[in-house]
């Protein structure tokens, strides 16, 4: 949160310090020279409020979950073939009900993923893989979550990113299959997700 406003504030002051020194200092002529920057200026300046969003998403989920380390987690850029909408990287992480079943989990927008997109490439080098071999993960698989790589020491995380289930979401019943109980669900909606809850209501027997 503190580097978004510090970004947020560091690009309207580079707009505003742009227009002042074309408006004080120089003819209209030069306008054009500026024009460029001062587009670039408020194009990060919108691009720093849409941070803000997904910060305190980060916040509800770590206020929710603990932080654990997992290794060897399963991951790619490929279509995931249980994955509905569009996706632009996904990791298999342990059902808790079941760990032995692997759900996974996208990123559901491409905003700040380069990092990620390039450690996890087919084709990405050795040493850039090793760098997300171990992974921070505070979630629930079954409905949301946040991924951070370790930092060099292995002591924190770093590179925080939401994480979305896009799995059979348009049926409540599937938290049952999954394994969730209703303290589970009530657990993901203090996280900020809204998981239907399933049907339990029977069905009448004809009279």
């Amino acid at each position: 949160m503190a580097t978004n406003i510090a970004g947020l504030i560091g690009w309207l002051a580079a707009w505003i310090g742009l227009l002042a020194v074309l408006v004080v200092f120089l003819s209209p002529g030069f306008a054009f020279l500026f024009v460029p920057f001062l587009l670039y200026s408020m194009y990060r300046a919108v691009l720093q409020l849409r941070y803000f969003p997904a910060a305190f998403r980060m916040r509800r989920i770590l206020q929710t979950y603990p932080w654990q380390i997992l290794r060897s987690v399963p991951s790619g850029l490929t279509q995931h073939p249980e994955v509905l909408g569009r996706q632009y990287g996904w990791f298999e992480l342990p059902n808790p009900a079941s760990p032995e079943q692997r759900l996974p989990l996208v990123f559901p927008q491409h905003l700040r993923t380069e990092w990620w997109s390039r450690r996890l490439a087919p084709r990405a080098k050795p040493e850039l893989k090793a760098q997300v071999e171990a992974v921070w993960f505070a979630g629930d698989p079954r409905f949301i979550g946040l991924i951070a790589a370790p930092t060099p020491d292995g002591r924190a995380p770093r590179r925080l990113h939401v994480l979305q289930q896009q799995s059979r979401a348009e049926d409540g019943r599937s938290f049952a299959d999954w394994g969730a109980t209703p303290e589970d669900i009530e657990r993901g909606r203090r996280a900020g997700i809204h998981p239907a809850q399933p049907d339990t209501r029977s069905e009448e027997t004809p009279g």
